[in-house]
């Protein structure tokens, strides 16, 4: 099985308003870049979308370590949110689970690809964490401007 690390940001400005995603895909040293965005979004979904948009592209079953500064994320993978929600027909226990789109294509890729999820500080000395936040930012920036 190939080995893979996944580096991912979401940025928003306002929450929801215009946001970005960027991810950075390593494989034996060749490294891609990838971004995107929505006019009328949120922070979390953007998390998210950068978290999906790279598993998506994998072409085959892979061992990923995937580094996020999103807390959400991570704790949702690593405490077993994810699963509990599932098992409760994609509730939480306050109610209703936003991005359920979201967390239920992540499910589906998380059977896919076996993904080790690391939570790194943002906006810290990671440099890759770095460069995906700016690759959201400029993204998000894109479709504020787009929106003006």
């Amino acid at each position: 099985m190939k080995h893979v690390t996944i580096y991912t940001d979401g940025a928003c400005s306002g929450n929801p308003g215009p946001g970005g995603w960027g991810a950075i895909l390593d494989y034996k040293g060749t490294m891609r870049e990838m971004s995107g965005g929505e006019a009328q979004t949120t922070n979390n979904r953007m998390e998210l979308l950068g978290v999906i948009s790279a598993l998506e592209v994998l072409k085959e079953p892979c061992e990923v370590a995937l580094f996020t500064d999103s807390q959400y994320i991570a704790r949702a993978i690593n405490e077993n949110w994810l699963a509990s929600w599932k098992a409760k027909n994609w509730k939480r226990k306050g109610g209703e689970l936003k991005n359920v789109d979201l967390w239920q294509r992540l499910d589906e890729l998380l059977s896919v690809h076996k993904v080790s999820f690391h939570w790194v500080k943002g906006h810290a000395d990671n440099e890759f964490n770095n460069r995906c936040d700016r690759l959201a930012v400029e993204q998000r920036d894109r479709f504020a401007r787009r929106g003006q």
